[in-house]
């Protein structure tokens, strides 16, 4: 019976301490100055990526946008390597995310299709860093960084709703 009540109360205890440990979900958490940093390097990746994917059949709209973004990806990288010197951090960031693997072959489709598949797959890619951003900034370790992220903030989330406007239109 011991060994009932025992297992019993080891269940219950475990159950509890999970409840209040206040379980959230990966993207409730805050996150550091160290993988903000991260992420926005992630981020500038993939824009650089898009560049490399763009529309070989010559649409220039595709093209000038994402030599604009990757642009803006390498003065932002150069402002936050400023901010990772000064915290210190080590950061290994590989190449372009995975989502620039969904965007259409442009030999396998027509311009239209590429197109809508170019802003559509950016859409994902902002929503996270500037949700990564705005949880960051709720309370920020890094004051340099939180600066950083509060100009970026408009920046994005205006790019954001041009592409996805845009995606509409087409």
């Amino acid at each position: 019976m011991r060994v009932v009540a025992a297992i019993i109360l080891t269940f219950i205890a475990t159950a509890a301490l999970a409840d209040s440990t206040g379980e959230r979900k990966r993207g409730d958490r805050q996150p550091t100055a160290v993988e903000v940093i991260s992420g926005v390097y992630k981020f500038s990746r993939f824009q650089q990526g898009l560049l490399e994917n763009t529309d070989l059949k010559g649409n220039a709209e595709v093209k000038n946008l994402a030599a604009l973004r990757a642009e803006e990806a390498a003065k932002r990288d150069k402002s936050l390597k400023e901010i990772q010197e000064t915290i210190g951090a080590q950061l290994h960031v590989g190449r372009a995310t995975s989502s620039t693997a969904s965007l259409v072959e442009p030999e396998m489709s027509d311009g239209p299709t590429y197109v809508r598949s170019f802003y559509a797959a950016q859409l994902p890619e902002y929503e996270s860093i500037i949700s990564l951003l705005e949880r960051y900034l709720k309370a920020p370790d890094n004051t340099a960084l939180a600066a950083f992220a509060r100009q970026q903030l408009p920046m994005l989330r205006s790019q954001v709703r041009d592409a996805a406007r845009i995606m509409a239109d087409k």
